[in-house]
């Protein structure tokens, strides 16, 4: 590791904030050089953090955070943050199993002033922030730090219509770092961007409006001219008009990476009223030339060299399974092929989902519309009205975000849009904003729709040939974890008879009844009660969780009277629930009923396999589970215990 001279001596921006300015770009230097020594061996999100240090370091050292505050949009940005805030020494934590979050979250640090995983919703945060200020009569400073690409979110741009309505002090600091918004000159933008937002020039702006004010029509002709010179030269020089037209004051674009000129620029706009965007230049990866060089290094990394970049592999003697998304995209490719009516559709993340290698094949049916779940679904509804079978891809905790128009647009008109919910399920190291274990439960409940949930790649793949080809009268939606598949053979795809399960393994004791990845889980489970305990269990693969099979369920719990449902999910109104709603309406009231899965909480960060054991949804938690719901039953005379220290 580095020698570092000022790093290990900041424990808060306080520490920052004592240095003398001459040394920032040393700091800058060794906060950047810690990050790339703990990320590569321990993986994170890289890319966006290593894009700010210079603008967190400015910002931590213009601003008195945290009674100022800094709200950063998603937290990939947030790395940077997390070390200057009294984080460092636990950052080589950071994702695991009680370590620090990848994100930013309000338990974690006072600095941390708003948590967010999801995309574009810092504006709307800071100006919320701003008006309580406002009403409690304080005064402090609000910064929000949105990138580039959370403003392709239409969150973002609602909330910049309402700050120009508000007309609150609040500063957004626009990260650009891929050139999407639009390109400039350099020298010509940096060079006005330090006039315009000098004491003097802002001073002499404010007196010439004030001196135009006061002579009559021939001053308002002369405000109105000056004004149309000043926008010109915005327009042509910078990008900002749009922000401007939006009742922002805007400056910019500047260099991200020269520490002087950005704490320069943001002494100049502290104290401005009225919302003020300062637009930024910055490259994602910077520092690292792997990074800067490597798409697959802007986003995340697991442990890598760090100096080649190159990923390093866990030692096997085996090729692991494909993973559910490249068995998803393949499987959509193949039927895509056939069929010239179905499409795909993104939001912001076809490599994420798998549709990236549709993409290179039909690249005028794939659709990334951006960080925009509500869109991509509203537009597929309209596609769908034409006869095309759009096929989402999104990951389950965002398409959360676009429950209305699933219910609105989709549900309400009967149009056959299949939903691929990917992550579904525990997805691990990102946590609770990414964990997708709300989707059973909220797809369930939509009149009309249908439910499903694979328990390995083959059954993936005939899901989604049965949602394309079969099940055409309303929403469709079927989901998957993340990760490596079973490993199971494939053969061609085939229509899955609708609503209906299969009875994986007889048994009389107890009925373990699953959906999705968590079926195997039961398998083993059972082995474990047979093996251990003689205890008999059936295990059903009820592959549907709407519509129910209705006939298999009714008939395993007549059968053995003990009947435990297994779901990777919330219990609040997901598979299991409706399993209890059916035997109510059944009237089946001598079952025993038993609902396994998430309880009323969130679940935090860690390996997948780790929260699995920890929720006891892992093949010895489950026998456990089952084992003391029998004995609590008094069905056996076996006493409740530990069961997974006997094996």
């Amino acid at each position: 590791m580095a020698a570092y001279k000022y790093l290990f001596d900041i424990d808060s921006p306080a520490d920052l904030r004592r240095l003398p300015e001459s040394s920032l770009r040393d700091v800058a230097a060794e906060v950047r050089e810690y990050l790339i020594d703990v990320i590569t061996q321990v993986g994170g999100h890289f890319g966006a953090g290593l894009g700010v240090v210079e603008l967190t370091v400015a910002l931590h050292y213009v601003f008195d955070t945290p009674r100022d505050r800094i709200i950063f949009d998603t937290g990939h940005q947030g790395y940077p943050h997390k070390i200057l805030t009294g984080r460092r020494d636990a950052l080589p934590t950071i994702r695991q199993l009680g370590g620090l979050s990848g994100f930013l979250k309000r338990s974690e640090s006072p600095y941390d002033v708003f948590g967010a995983g999801h995309a574009s919703t810092s504006i709307s945060a800071a100006l919320g922030i701003a008006i309580a200020r406002d009403l409690k009569g304080e005064d402090f400073k609000v910064i929000a730090v949105i990138g580039d690409g959370a403003m392709t979110g239409g969150l973002a741009y609602e909330a910049m219509n309402n700050c120009g309505v508000q007309k609150r002090n609040i500063i957004v600091i626009l990260n650009d770092n891929n050139m999407s918004i639009a390109p400039n000159v350099w020298a010509i933008s940096n060079y006005f961007t330090e006039i315009f937002t000098t004491p003097t020039a802002l001073k002499l702006r404010q007196q010439f409006k004030e001196i135009a004010s006061q002579a009559g029509p021939i001053g308002d002709r002369i405000r109105f001219l000056f004004g149309r010179i000043e926008d010109g030269f915005k327009a042509v020089l910078t990008p900002g008009m749009l922000f401007e037209s939006l009742g922002f004051k805007y400056f910019g674009p500047i260099n991200g990476h020269n520490i002087g000129q950005l704490v320069r620029i943001l002494r100049h706009i502290k104290d401005l009223p009225g919302p003020i965007l300062l637009h930024v230049r910055t490259q994602k990866g910077k520092g690292y030339k792997p990074a800067e060089s490597d798409k697959q290094f802007l986003h995340a990394i697991g442990k890598v060299d760090k100096l080649t970049g190159k990923a390093i592999a866990a030692p096997t003697t085996h090729a692991p399974p494909p993973t559910y998304q490249k068995v998803f995209g393949e499987a959509l490719r193949e039927i895509m092929r056939e069929n010239p009516r179905v499409v795909g559709i993104t939001a912001a993340m076809p490599d994420g989902t798998g549709l990236d290698i549709v993409q290179k094949e039909f690249p005028d049916r794939v659709f990334d519309v951006g960080i925009a779940e509500g869109h991509a679904v509203t537009s597929a509804a309209g596609m769908a009205t034409e006869g095309i079978i759009p096929v989402c891809a999104i990951y389950s905790t965002f398409l959360q975000r676009a429950f209305d128009m699933i219910v609105h647009d989709v549900a309400l008109q009967h149009l056959h849009v299949v939903f691929a919910l990917d992550r579904a399920g525990l997805v691990g190291a990102d946590g609770p904003t990414h964990h997708g274990v709300l989707d059973l439960a909220y797809m369930r409940i939509i009149p009309g729709s249908v439910v499903m949930a694979p328990k390995d790649e083959q059954e993936l793949r005939d899901m989604l040939y049965s949602a394309i080809y079969a099940y055409t009268s309303g929403p469709v939606s079927l989901r998957y974890p993340r990760g490596n598949a079973v490993g199971v053979p494939l053969r061609p795809m085939q229509i899955l008879p609708l609503g209906k399960g299969e009875l994986l393994r007889e048994g009389t004791h107890i009925a373990l009844v699953a959906v999705g990845p968590v079926v195997y889980r039961a398998l083993q489970a059972a082995e474990l009660l047979h093996k251990h305990y003689g205890i008999n269990a059936a295990v059903v693969n009820a592959r549907f969780v709407k519509p129910l099979d209705e006939e298999l369920l009714c008939s395993i719990a007549q059968a053995t009277q003990h009947v435990m449902t297994i779901e990777d999910g919330q219990i609040a109104g997901g598979f299991g629930s409706a399993v209890a709603e059916l035997f109510a309406q059944r009237q089946i009231y001598s079952v025993r009923l038993k609902i396994h899965g998430i309880g009323d909480h969130f679940v935090e960060h860690g390996t997948q396999e780790e929260l699995y054991r920890l929720l006891a949804l892992d093949a010895d938690g489950i026998a456990q589970t089952a084992l003391d719901f029998l004995a609590s039953a008094q069905a056996t005379h076996i006493a409740p215990g530990n069961y997974s220290n006997r094996l």
